[in-house]
């Protein structure tokens, strides 16, 4: 349930502090209110659609064709993702399975992060790798009830304390999509270090 778009109005402080880290592609609109300080404060106002509790929400829509048999593409963003079943199961194994697609952006999500908080810290290292586990129910609806994200290392000396603290801040704060994950199943990671 949404009311009506509202006026909400953030300070730097809370922009900067990452309060509100957020995108708005629905009736967006930013100023500077022509460039006047409000208690000594920069302000940016957004119109947003906010639900009872105030927060903030933004749609995001994908949009998935169907090729005939088991096959299907999807576009997101301008980026082909084609999704197909194996023959015994009456498709062509033309493109990847849909589920194992969900461990591809929980790796791809945290990943990001990571790279990001490390190179912020000025951490260099040779290489990363992401290994997602996930632990499937053999009764239908086959889904996954625990997941595992193993992040291995490549470099010489790397900081392990540093390493740590940017897997944290992304399982703990910034990854989305761990987030979701966290509401429906256990999760856990593992950091490995090789030269």
């Amino acid at each position: 349930m949404y009311r009506e778009s509202t006026w909400l109005v953030y300070d730097h402080r809370h922009m900067f502090a990452g309060q509100s880290y957020f995108t708005i592609w629905n009736n967006l609109f930013v100023g500077l209110f022509n460039g006047k300080l409000y208690n000594s404060r920069l302000c940016v106002c957004a119109k947003v659609k906010t639900n009872y509790n105030d927060t903030i929400m933004s749609k995001v829509s994908v949009n998935t064709e169907w090729k005939g048999n088991m096959k299907f593409e999807a576009d997101v963003f301008g980026h082909k993702i084609v999704v197909d079943a194996d023959e015994a199961s009456g498709g062509e194994d033309s493109g990847a399975r849909p589920k194992p697609l969900l461990l591809v952006a929980l790796a791809g999500c945290t990943g990001m992060d990571v790279v990001s908080i490390l190179k912020k810290m000025h951490v260099a290292f040779d290489g990363l790798n992401i290994m997602v586990e996930a632990d499937q129910t053999e009764e239908h609806p086959k889904h996954y009830e625990a997941m595992k994200v193993i992040y291995e290392f490549k470099g010489k000396d790397l900081p392990m304390d540093k390493l740590t603290k940017a897997v944290e801040l992304s399982e703990e704060r910034y990854c989305g999509v761990n987030a979701m994950f966290k509401k429906a199943m256990k999760m856990s990671y593992e950091i490995r270090v090789v030269e």
